[in-house]
């Protein structure tokens, strides 16, 4: 209907004539056009599609370029990890020790304070003996001559007080 493109044409008696049949001369338009697309698009078609797998192999390349060094650095990052963690687990060992040194260290002081305190302590209780039993000793001295002199003053009378004091006079005047 209308298709005018180059139609087959059909020998007559005349000459050319142009055949209006829509479906054999769509076959045949359809095989000249291939033809034509064939034998003139080839190296366009085949020049694009090359350039087109060009592309998609330095894209697939490119791919597995960047692959092999994600992976790179991925190893490389894990390396890193291991070994800070193995740092961090260290520090963590070093902490540990130092706690404990740093524990025993104090209660050492402890025990040395705790020591001390006591010899302190024993020293002052000692010193407060003493103390309270040079005090007790006066005390009892002093009570000790308060009574013997009241024992002396009840039970020494006139007589024997002379008697004593002849006796000393006699020993002396005795020896001298």
């Amino acid at each position: 209907m209308g298709n005018f493109w180059l139609l087959a044409t059909e020998a007559t008696e005349h000459g050319f004539g142009l055949n209006f049949d829509v479906l054999e001369t769509n076959l045949v338009n359809l095989v000249i056009i291939i033809g034509v697309l064939v034998y003139f698009g080839r190296s366009a078609v085949g020049k694009t599609l090359a350039a087109r797998r060009e592309e998609i192999e330095n894209a697939i390349k490119d791919a597995e370029e960047r692959q092999q060094k994600a992976a790179s650095a991925l190893k490389e990052q894990e390396q890193n990890l291991a070994q800070a963690q193995a740092q961090a687990e260290k520090i963590r060992q070093q902490a540990v020790e130092r706690a404990a040194e740093a524990k025993a260290a104090i209660l050492a002081k402890s025990d040395e304070d705790i020591q001390r305190l006591k010899d302190t302590a024993a020293q002052d209780l000692e010193a407060e003996q003493s103390r309270v039993i040079a005090e007790l000793k006066k005390r009892v001295v002093a009570l000790a001559m308060q009574r013997v002199e009241s024992q002396i003053r009840d039970e020494l009378n006139e007589d024997l007080q002379h008697q004593l004091i002849g006796r000393c006079i006699a020993r002396v005047g005795g020896n001298g």
